[in-house]
Protein backbone atom coordinates (compact mmCIF):
# COMPACT_ATOMS: atom_id res chain seq x y z
CA UNK A 1 0.00 0.00 0.00
CA UNK A 2 1.60 3.24 -1.13
CA UNK A 3 1.13 5.80 1.84
CA UNK A 4 1.86 9.35 1.76
CA UNK A 5 4.88 11.21 2.96
CA UNK A 6 4.67 12.04 6.95
CA UNK A 7 1.93 9.64 7.56
CA UNK A 8 2.76 6.88 9.67
CA UNK A 9 2.42 2.86 8.28
CA UNK A 10 0.56 1.89 11.52
CA UNK A 11 -2.26 4.13 10.68
CA UNK A 12 -4.61 1.75 8.83
CA UNK A 13 -3.56 -1.10 11.16
CA UNK A 14 -4.97 0.88 14.09
CA UNK A 15 -7.89 1.63 12.66
CA UNK A 16 -8.82 -1.41 11.26
CA UNK A 17 -7.92 -3.05 15.61
CA UNK A 18 -10.21 -0.13 16.83
CA UNK A 19 -13.07 -1.20 14.15
CA UNK A 20 -12.80 -4.89 14.94
CA UNK A 21 -12.48 -4.38 19.27
CA UNK A 22 -15.98 -2.16 18.92
CA UNK A 23 -17.89 -5.13 16.59
CA UNK A 24 -16.88 -7.59 18.67
CA UNK A 25 -19.55 -5.83 21.42
CA UNK A 26 -22.22 -6.48 19.29
CA UNK A 27 -21.96 -10.57 20.23
CA UNK A 28 -19.58 -10.77 23.15
CA UNK A 29 -22.67 -11.37 25.00
CA UNK A 30 -23.97 -13.80 22.66
CA UNK A 31 -22.53 -17.02 24.13
CA UNK A 32 -23.91 -16.33 27.43
CA UNK A 33 -27.55 -15.96 26.09
CA UNK A 34 -28.30 -19.62 27.40
CA UNK A 35 -27.00 -18.47 31.02
CA UNK A 36 -28.00 -14.90 31.26
CA UNK A 37 -31.14 -15.58 33.31
CA UNK A 38 -29.72 -17.24 35.79
CA UNK A 39 -26.52 -15.15 36.06
CA UNK A 40 -28.96 -11.89 35.94
CA UNK A 41 -31.76 -13.14 37.91
CA UNK A 42 -34.13 -12.21 35.46
CA UNK A 43 -36.66 -13.49 32.85
CA UNK A 44 -35.02 -14.35 28.96
CA UNK A 45 -37.28 -11.88 27.08
CA UNK A 46 -35.67 -9.15 29.47
CA UNK A 47 -32.16 -10.52 29.28
CA UNK A 48 -32.54 -10.02 25.45
CA UNK A 49 -32.08 -6.48 25.85
CA UNK A 50 -28.35 -7.09 26.97
CA UNK A 51 -27.81 -7.24 23.46
CA UNK A 52 -30.93 -5.40 21.67
CA UNK A 53 -29.57 -2.27 23.90
CA UNK A 54 -26.28 -2.29 22.59
CA UNK A 55 -27.19 -2.42 18.69
CA UNK A 56 -29.45 0.46 19.40
CA UNK A 57 -27.34 2.65 21.13
CA UNK A 58 -24.70 1.43 17.97
CA UNK A 59 -27.52 2.53 15.64
CA UNK A 60 -28.35 6.08 17.45
CA UNK A 61 -23.58 6.79 17.71
CA UNK A 62 -23.54 6.17 14.09
CA UNK A 63 -24.79 9.65 12.56
CA UNK A 64 -24.28 11.08 16.37
CA UNK A 65 -20.13 10.78 16.17
CA UNK A 66 -20.14 11.70 12.22
CA UNK A 67 -21.76 15.17 13.17
CA UNK A 68 -19.68 15.85 16.24
CA UNK A 69 -16.92 14.18 14.56
CA UNK A 70 -17.26 16.85 11.37
CA UNK A 71 -17.60 19.59 13.98
CA UNK A 72 -15.13 19.04 16.73
CA UNK A 73 -12.50 16.76 14.58
CA UNK A 74 -12.82 12.88 14.11
CA UNK A 75 -9.78 11.67 16.08
CA UNK A 76 -11.19 13.84 19.45
CA UNK A 77 -14.56 11.73 18.61
CA UNK A 78 -12.86 8.37 17.80
CA UNK A 79 -11.23 9.08 21.76
CA UNK A 80 -14.50 9.64 23.13
CA UNK A 81 -15.87 6.52 21.71
CA UNK A 82 -13.22 4.11 22.72
CA UNK A 83 -13.00 5.74 26.13
CA UNK A 84 -16.98 5.18 26.44
CA UNK A 85 -16.11 1.54 25.32
CA UNK A 86 -13.95 1.16 28.04
CA UNK A 87 -16.42 2.40 30.90
CA UNK A 88 -19.34 0.26 29.92
CA UNK A 89 -17.08 -2.39 29.86
CA UNK A 90 -15.79 -1.76 33.58
CA UNK A 91 -19.95 -1.12 34.71
CA UNK A 92 -20.79 -4.44 33.19
CA UNK A 93 -17.68 -6.15 34.73
CA UNK A 94 -19.31 -5.15 38.02
CA UNK A 95 -22.71 -5.72 37.57
CA UNK A 96 -24.40 -8.73 38.79
CA UNK A 97 -28.29 -7.80 37.91
CA UNK A 98 -29.81 -7.05 34.54
CA UNK A 99 -29.93 -3.10 35.57
CA UNK A 100 -26.65 -2.46 35.54
CA UNK A 101 -25.52 -4.43 32.54
CA UNK A 102 -27.76 -3.06 30.50
CA UNK A 103 -26.27 0.41 31.19
CA UNK A 104 -22.70 -1.10 30.36
CA UNK A 105 -23.91 -2.45 27.82
CA UNK A 106 -25.54 0.67 26.03
CA UNK A 107 -22.24 2.88 26.90
CA UNK A 108 -20.55 -0.03 24.91
CA UNK A 109 -22.87 0.21 22.13
CA UNK A 110 -21.82 4.64 22.40
CA UNK A 111 -18.61 3.66 20.58
CA UNK A 112 -20.01 2.15 17.50
CA UNK A 113 -19.15 5.27 15.56
CA UNK A 114 -15.77 4.44 15.32
CA UNK A 115 -16.81 2.82 12.41
CA UNK A 116 -17.67 5.59 10.14
CA UNK A 117 -15.26 8.06 12.16
CA UNK A 118 -12.36 5.77 10.91
CA UNK A 119 -13.41 5.90 7.48
CA UNK A 120 -13.42 9.53 7.45
CA UNK A 121 -10.10 9.40 9.09
CA UNK A 122 -8.73 6.82 6.06
CA UNK A 123 -10.12 9.54 3.26
CA UNK A 124 -8.85 12.74 5.38
CA UNK A 125 -5.55 11.05 5.42
CA UNK A 126 -4.69 8.39 2.28
CA UNK A 127 -4.50 9.08 -1.40
CA UNK A 128 -6.81 7.38 -3.79
CA UNK A 129 -4.19 4.84 -4.49
CA UNK A 130 -4.40 3.12 -0.73
CA UNK A 131 -8.00 4.29 -0.06
CA UNK A 132 -10.19 2.00 -1.62
CA UNK A 133 -8.35 -1.09 0.06
CA UNK A 134 -8.38 0.41 3.49
CA UNK A 135 -11.81 1.15 3.48
CA UNK A 136 -12.75 -1.86 2.58
CA UNK A 137 -10.42 -3.73 5.24
CA UNK A 138 -11.93 -0.98 8.10
CA UNK A 139 -15.63 -1.44 6.61
CA UNK A 140 -15.50 -5.51 6.97
CA UNK A 141 -13.56 -5.50 10.19
CA UNK A 142 -16.79 -4.33 11.81
CA UNK A 143 -17.82 -7.71 10.48
CA UNK A 144 -14.72 -9.49 11.64
CA UNK A 145 -14.86 -8.42 14.99
CA UNK A 146 -18.13 -9.53 15.63
CA UNK A 147 -17.60 -13.25 14.18
CA UNK A 148 -14.35 -12.92 16.21
CA UNK A 149 -16.27 -11.87 19.47
CA UNK A 150 -18.21 -15.23 19.71
CA UNK A 151 -15.44 -17.74 20.11
CA UNK A 152 -13.68 -15.20 21.75
CA UNK A 153 -16.05 -14.36 24.08
CA UNK A 154 -16.51 -18.08 24.53
CA UNK A 155 -12.81 -18.92 25.33
CA UNK A 156 -12.94 -16.36 27.95
CA UNK A 157 -15.69 -17.56 30.00
CA UNK A 158 -14.98 -21.13 29.66
CA UNK A 159 -11.77 -20.50 31.31
CA UNK A 160 -12.49 -17.84 33.80
CA UNK A 161 -15.95 -15.83 34.21
CA UNK A 162 -18.15 -13.26 32.44
CA UNK A 163 -16.68 -10.67 35.11
CA UNK A 164 -12.93 -11.34 33.23
CA UNK A 165 -14.22 -11.23 29.60
CA UNK A 166 -15.27 -7.65 30.44
CA UNK A 167 -12.30 -6.43 32.25
CA UNK A 168 -10.54 -7.74 28.78
CA UNK A 169 -12.72 -5.64 26.75
CA UNK A 170 -12.13 -2.82 28.71
CA UNK A 171 -8.50 -2.79 28.45
CA UNK A 172 -8.70 -3.37 24.77
CA UNK A 173 -10.88 -0.33 24.72
CA UNK A 174 -7.55 1.72 26.41
CA UNK A 175 -4.99 0.27 24.46
CA UNK A 176 -7.08 1.16 21.11
CA UNK A 177 -6.80 4.78 22.32
CA UNK A 178 -3.29 4.72 22.77
CA UNK A 179 -2.64 3.94 19.59
CA UNK A 180 -5.25 6.54 18.34
CA UNK A 181 -3.40 9.25 20.52
CA UNK A 182 0.34 8.09 18.88
CA UNK A 183 -1.03 7.35 15.17
CA UNK A 184 -3.75 9.57 14.38
CA UNK A 185 -3.19 13.21 13.33
CA UNK A 186 -4.86 15.58 15.13
CA UNK A 187 -7.16 17.86 12.50
CA UNK A 188 -9.91 20.48 12.90
CA UNK A 189 -13.29 19.62 12.36
CA UNK A 190 -14.49 20.69 8.87
CA UNK A 191 -17.91 22.39 9.92
CA UNK A 192 -19.03 24.89 12.39
CA UNK A 193 -22.43 24.88 14.14
CA UNK A 194 -24.63 23.44 16.58
CA UNK A 195 -25.28 19.77 17.60
CA UNK A 196 -28.94 19.01 16.65
CA UNK A 197 -30.13 17.17 19.87
CA UNK A 198 -33.53 17.24 19.40
CA UNK A 199 -33.01 15.25 16.27
CA UNK A 200 -30.90 12.81 18.54
CA UNK A 201 -33.50 12.44 21.48
CA UNK A 202 -36.48 12.20 18.75
CA UNK A 203 -34.60 9.42 16.86
CA UNK A 204 -33.68 7.73 20.23
CA UNK A 205 -37.51 8.24 21.79
CA UNK A 206 -38.96 6.54 18.20
CA UNK A 207 -36.41 4.03 17.52
CA UNK A 208 -36.14 2.77 21.40
CA UNK A 209 -40.38 2.19 21.21
CA UNK A 210 -40.70 0.41 18.25
CA UNK A 211 -37.73 -2.04 19.10
CA UNK A 212 -39.66 -2.35 22.41
CA UNK A 213 -42.75 -3.18 21.07
CA UNK A 214 -41.08 -5.58 18.57
CA UNK A 215 -39.39 -7.24 21.91
CA UNK A 216 -42.06 -7.52 24.10
CA UNK A 217 -44.97 -7.48 22.15
CA UNK A 218 -46.26 -11.42 22.77
CA UNK A 219 -45.20 -10.76 26.89
CA UNK A 220 -47.29 -7.85 26.83
CA UNK A 221 -50.11 -8.84 24.52
CA UNK A 222 -50.11 -7.30 20.86
CA UNK A 223 -53.37 -5.88 21.17
CA UNK A 224 -52.36 -4.43 24.91
CA UNK A 225 -52.67 -0.77 25.45
CA UNK A 226 -49.40 -0.68 26.46
CA UNK A 227 -47.85 -2.35 22.31
CA UNK A 228 -50.59 0.03 20.95
CA UNK A 229 -49.48 3.02 22.61
CA UNK A 230 -45.91 2.76 22.70
CA UNK A 231 -46.12 1.20 18.73
CA UNK A 232 -48.52 4.33 17.94
CA UNK A 233 -45.80 6.80 20.43
CA UNK A 234 -42.90 5.45 18.51
CA UNK A 235 -44.46 5.87 14.74
CA UNK A 236 -45.70 9.33 15.51
CA UNK A 237 -42.44 10.49 17.12
CA UNK A 238 -40.01 9.19 13.90
CA UNK A 239 -42.17 11.31 12.05
CA UNK A 240 -42.06 14.28 13.76
CA UNK A 241 -38.27 13.49 13.62
CA UNK A 242 -38.14 13.44 9.75
CA UNK A 243 -40.53 16.65 9.84
CA UNK A 244 -38.04 18.48 12.14
CA UNK A 245 -34.77 16.77 9.93
CA UNK A 246 -36.25 18.56 7.51
CA UNK A 247 -36.33 22.09 8.75
CA UNK A 248 -34.13 22.54 10.96
CA UNK A 249 -30.33 24.10 9.08
CA UNK A 250 -27.43 21.81 11.28
CA UNK A 251 -29.80 18.29 10.83
CA UNK A 252 -28.96 15.60 12.85
CA UNK A 253 -28.98 13.28 9.50
CA UNK A 254 -29.51 15.26 6.43
CA UNK A 255 -32.52 13.55 5.03
CA UNK A 256 -32.69 15.80 1.96
CA UNK A 257 -29.38 14.34 0.59
CA UNK A 258 -30.20 10.74 1.90
CA UNK A 259 -33.78 11.13 -0.12
CA UNK A 260 -31.44 11.11 -3.20
CA UNK A 261 -32.72 7.82 -5.12
CA UNK A 262 -29.23 6.25 -5.13
CA UNK A 263 -28.34 7.26 -1.66
CA UNK A 264 -31.51 6.38 -0.30
CA UNK A 265 -31.43 2.15 -2.26
CA UNK A 266 -27.85 1.99 -1.26
CA UNK A 267 -29.45 2.63 2.68
CA UNK A 268 -32.35 0.47 2.39
CA UNK A 269 -30.44 -2.03 0.93
CA UNK A 270 -28.03 -1.77 4.21
CA UNK A 271 -30.05 -1.92 6.30
CA UNK A 272 -32.17 -5.16 5.59
CA UNK A 273 -28.74 -6.90 4.77
CA UNK A 274 -27.95 -6.10 8.38
CA UNK A 275 -30.92 -7.52 9.66
CA UNK A 276 -30.71 -10.50 7.80
CA UNK A 277 -27.04 -11.12 8.36
CA UNK A 278 -27.05 -10.85 11.97
CA UNK A 279 -30.02 -13.06 13.10
CA UNK A 280 -27.97 -16.34 12.29
CA UNK A 281 -25.23 -15.10 15.16
CA UNK A 282 -28.07 -15.92 17.80
CA UNK A 283 -28.47 -19.53 16.21
CA UNK A 284 -25.16 -21.11 16.11
CA UNK A 285 -24.10 -20.66 19.64
CA UNK A 286 -27.16 -22.14 21.46
CA UNK A 287 -27.15 -25.09 19.16
CA UNK A 288 -24.07 -25.53 19.67
CA UNK A 289 -23.85 -25.58 23.60
CA UNK A 290 -27.80 -26.70 23.91
CA UNK A 291 -27.48 -30.30 25.24
CA UNK A 292 -27.91 -33.96 23.02
CA UNK A 293 -31.26 -34.26 24.87
CA UNK A 294 -33.12 -31.96 23.27
CA UNK A 295 -32.38 -33.60 19.72
CA UNK A 296 -30.17 -31.00 17.75
CA UNK A 297 -28.29 -29.26 20.27
CA UNK A 298 -24.39 -30.65 20.21
CA UNK A 299 -23.21 -30.72 23.56
CA UNK A 300 -20.05 -29.09 23.10
CA UNK A 301 -18.69 -26.94 25.59
CA UNK A 302 -18.07 -22.80 25.56
CA UNK A 303 -14.72 -23.47 24.33
CA UNK A 304 -15.06 -25.98 21.49
CA UNK A 305 -18.00 -24.05 20.49
CA UNK A 306 -16.04 -21.20 20.35
CA UNK A 307 -13.07 -23.28 18.34
CA UNK A 308 -16.14 -24.36 15.68
CA UNK A 309 -16.71 -20.70 15.24
CA UNK A 310 -13.98 -18.75 15.20
CA UNK A 311 -12.70 -19.46 11.25
CA UNK A 312 -15.78 -17.26 10.50
CA UNK A 313 -13.63 -14.15 11.20
CA UNK A 314 -11.15 -15.30 9.16
CA UNK A 315 -13.41 -15.58 5.91
CA UNK A 316 -14.69 -12.23 6.59
CA UNK A 317 -11.66 -10.75 6.23
CA UNK A 318 -10.41 -12.97 3.45
CA UNK A 319 -13.52 -11.59 1.80
CA UNK A 320 -12.80 -7.89 2.30
CA UNK A 321 -9.44 -8.50 0.43
CA UNK A 322 -11.44 -10.20 -2.67
CA UNK A 323 -14.28 -7.66 -2.21
CA UNK A 324 -11.67 -4.60 -2.83
CA UNK A 325 -10.20 -6.37 -5.57
CA UNK A 326 -13.75 -7.00 -7.06
CA UNK A 327 -14.97 -3.73 -6.58
CA UNK A 328 -11.70 -1.96 -8.20
CA UNK A 329 -12.46 -4.50 -11.77
CA UNK A 330 -16.48 -3.96 -11.51
CA UNK A 331 -17.35 -1.71 -9.05
CA UNK A 332 -18.64 -1.70 -5.48
CA UNK A 333 -22.26 -2.90 -6.22
CA UNK A 334 -21.17 -6.02 -7.80
CA UNK A 335 -19.64 -6.93 -4.52
CA UNK A 336 -22.92 -6.06 -2.18
CA UNK A 337 -24.89 -7.82 -5.17
CA UNK A 338 -22.42 -10.76 -4.76
CA UNK A 339 -22.22 -10.74 -0.76
CA UNK A 340 -26.06 -10.44 -0.68
CA UNK A 341 -26.51 -13.19 -2.93
CA UNK A 342 -24.16 -15.75 -1.24
CA UNK A 343 -26.40 -14.90 1.82
CA UNK A 344 -29.46 -15.84 0.52
CA UNK A 345 -27.79 -19.47 -0.49
CA UNK A 346 -25.89 -19.66 2.83
CA UNK A 347 -29.77 -19.01 4.79
CA UNK A 348 -31.46 -21.22 2.17
CA UNK A 349 -29.03 -24.42 3.13
CA UNK A 350 -29.34 -23.38 7.13
CA UNK A 351 -31.85 -25.15 8.40
CA UNK A 352 -30.66 -28.77 6.92
CA UNK A 353 -26.90 -27.78 8.33
CA UNK A 354 -27.70 -28.26 11.69
CA UNK A 355 -26.64 -32.06 12.66
CA UNK A 356 -23.46 -31.83 12.93
CA UNK A 357 -20.43 -29.17 14.41
CA UNK A 358 -18.45 -29.50 11.12
CA UNK A 359 -22.06 -28.63 9.14
CA UNK A 360 -22.31 -25.93 11.35
CA UNK A 361 -18.63 -24.69 10.47
CA UNK A 362 -19.14 -24.62 7.13
CA UNK A 363 -22.76 -22.67 7.13
CA UNK A 364 -20.79 -19.59 9.28
CA UNK A 365 -17.89 -19.67 6.68
CA UNK A 366 -19.38 -19.21 4.20
CA UNK A 367 -22.37 -16.50 6.01
CA UNK A 368 -19.52 -14.54 7.28
CA UNK A 369 -17.88 -14.93 3.27
CA UNK A 370 -20.98 -13.28 2.04
CA UNK A 371 -20.83 -10.65 4.93
CA UNK A 372 -17.25 -9.59 4.26
CA UNK A 373 -17.95 -8.89 0.93
CA UNK A 374 -21.23 -6.84 0.89
CA UNK A 375 -20.22 -5.21 4.11
CA UNK A 376 -16.66 -4.02 2.47
CA UNK A 377 -18.63 -2.68 -0.20
CA UNK A 378 -21.13 -0.40 1.81
CA UNK A 379 -18.69 2.05 2.29
CA UNK A 380 -17.39 2.58 -1.33
CA UNK A 381 -20.43 3.12 -2.58
CA UNK A 382 -21.61 5.60 0.02
CA UNK A 383 -18.27 7.35 -0.37
CA UNK A 384 -19.14 7.14 -4.07
CA UNK A 385 -22.14 9.09 -3.62
CA UNK A 386 -21.37 12.23 -1.33
CA UNK A 387 -18.66 15.13 -1.71
CA UNK A 388 -15.09 14.27 0.83
CA UNK A 389 -16.39 16.86 3.43
CA UNK A 390 -19.88 14.85 3.97
CA UNK A 391 -17.86 11.35 4.67
CA UNK A 392 -18.19 11.09 8.06
CA UNK A 393 -22.04 12.10 8.61
CA UNK A 394 -22.77 9.92 4.87
CA UNK A 395 -20.80 7.04 6.48
CA UNK A 396 -22.55 7.45 9.95
CA UNK A 397 -26.22 7.43 8.43
CA UNK A 398 -25.11 4.41 6.60
CA UNK A 399 -23.81 2.81 9.89
CA UNK A 400 -27.14 3.98 11.46
CA UNK A 401 -29.19 1.61 8.75
CA UNK A 402 -27.23 -1.37 9.34
CA UNK A 403 -27.06 -0.96 13.10
CA UNK A 404 -31.16 -0.30 13.42
CA UNK A 405 -31.16 -3.10 11.04
CA UNK A 406 -29.53 -5.36 12.88
CA UNK A 407 -31.18 -3.88 16.33
CA UNK A 408 -34.16 -5.23 14.87
CA UNK A 409 -32.88 -8.42 13.71
CA UNK A 410 -31.58 -8.52 17.33
CA UNK A 411 -34.90 -8.00 18.78
CA UNK A 412 -37.40 -10.04 16.32
CA UNK A 413 -34.85 -12.86 16.92
CA UNK A 414 -34.77 -12.50 20.75
CA UNK A 415 -38.48 -12.72 20.94
CA UNK A 416 -38.70 -15.36 18.70
CA UNK A 417 -36.89 -17.80 19.92
CA UNK A 418 -37.72 -16.41 24.03
CA UNK A 419 -41.21 -17.47 22.84
CA UNK A 420 -40.46 -20.76 20.91
CA UNK A 421 -39.16 -22.61 24.10
CA UNK A 422 -40.36 -25.58 25.62
CA UNK A 423 -38.90 -27.90 28.64
CA UNK A 424 -36.59 -30.66 28.01
CA UNK A 425 -35.74 -33.84 30.01
CA UNK A 426 -32.94 -33.40 32.29
CA UNK A 427 -32.26 -29.12 31.83
CA UNK A 428 -34.03 -26.00 31.49
CA UNK A 429 -36.48 -25.30 28.65
CA UNK A 430 -34.57 -24.09 25.90
CA UNK A 431 -35.92 -22.85 22.20
CA UNK A 432 -37.19 -25.71 19.88
CA UNK A 433 -35.74 -26.73 16.64
CA UNK A 434 -38.69 -24.73 14.60
CA UNK A 435 -37.72 -21.58 16.44
CA UNK A 436 -34.18 -21.82 15.47
CA UNK A 437 -35.63 -22.66 11.80
CA UNK A 438 -38.18 -19.80 11.43
CA UNK A 439 -35.49 -17.55 12.41
CA UNK A 440 -33.14 -18.35 9.65
CA UNK A 441 -36.16 -17.86 7.72
CA UNK A 442 -36.70 -14.71 8.71
CA UNK A 443 -32.77 -14.04 8.14
CA UNK A 444 -33.45 -15.16 4.65
CA UNK A 445 -36.33 -13.00 3.65
CA UNK A 446 -34.19 -10.17 5.27
CA UNK A 447 -31.26 -11.23 2.77
CA UNK A 448 -33.19 -11.34 -0.32
CA UNK A 449 -34.65 -8.45 0.22
CA UNK A 450 -31.79 -6.66 0.55
CA UNK A 451 -30.33 -8.58 -3.15
CA UNK A 452 -33.28 -7.06 -5.04
CA UNK A 453 -32.42 -3.89 -3.32
CA UNK A 454 -28.82 -4.22 -4.52
CA UNK A 455 -29.39 -4.85 -7.96
CA UNK A 456 -31.56 -1.61 -8.40
CA UNK A 457 -29.06 0.52 -7.34
CA UNK A 458 -28.72 3.14 -9.31
CA UNK A 459 -25.82 3.47 -11.97
CA UNK A 460 -23.54 6.78 -10.13
CA UNK A 461 -24.12 9.91 -12.47
CA UNK A 462 -21.85 12.27 -10.32
CA UNK A 463 -18.44 12.79 -12.09
CA UNK A 464 -15.23 14.50 -10.24
CA UNK A 465 -12.53 15.51 -12.27
CA UNK A 466 -9.76 12.42 -11.93
CA UNK A 467 -7.22 13.31 -10.70
CA UNK A 468 -7.96 16.31 -8.57
CA UNK A 469 -6.92 16.72 -4.64
CA UNK A 470 -9.59 17.23 -2.25
CA UNK A 471 -9.08 19.96 -0.01
CA UNK A 472 -7.16 19.07 3.26
CA UNK A 473 -7.59 21.29 6.17
CA UNK A 474 -4.65 23.26 7.76
CA UNK A 475 -1.89 21.98 5.32
CA UNK A 476 -2.53 18.32 5.47
CA UNK A 477 -0.95 16.54 2.75
CA UNK A 478 -2.69 16.55 -0.35
CA UNK A 479 -3.17 13.09 -2.21
CA UNK A 480 -4.50 12.52 -5.34
CA UNK A 481 -7.68 11.22 -5.04
CA UNK A 482 -9.76 9.61 -7.63
CA UNK A 483 -13.01 9.32 -6.03
CA UNK A 484 -14.77 5.94 -5.50
CA UNK A 485 -17.54 7.34 -7.61
CA UNK A 486 -15.58 6.64 -10.73
CA UNK A 487 -15.93 2.64 -9.83
CA UNK A 488 -19.40 2.57 -9.31
CA UNK A 489 -21.18 0.38 -11.95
Amino acid sequence: MHEPAGRPRALVPVLVACAVVVSVMQTLVVPLLHDLPHLLHAAPADTSWVITVTLLTGALANPIAGRLGDMYGRRRLLLASLLLLSCGSVVCALADSLAPMIAGRALQGAAFGVVSLSIGIAREELPAAALGSAVGMISAASGAGYAFGLPVAAFVVQTANHHVMFWVTAGLGLLCAAAVTRVVPARPGRRSGSFDGLGAAGLCAGLGSLLLVVSKGRDWGWTSPTVAGLGTGGVLVLGLWAVWELRTREPLVDLRRASGRRLLTINAATLVVGFGMYVQSLVWPQILQMPEATGYGMGLSLAVSGLVLMPAGVATMTAASLSSRLSRAHGPRTSLVAGAGLLCVAYAAAPWLLGRPWHVLMATCVISFAIGLAVAAMPALVIGAVPAEDTAAATGLNSLMRSTGTAIGAAITGAVLANGTRDFPGGPSAPTQSAFVTVLSIGLAGCAAGLVLALVIPRNDRHRTPGKAEPRPDGAPSGEHTPLADQAP
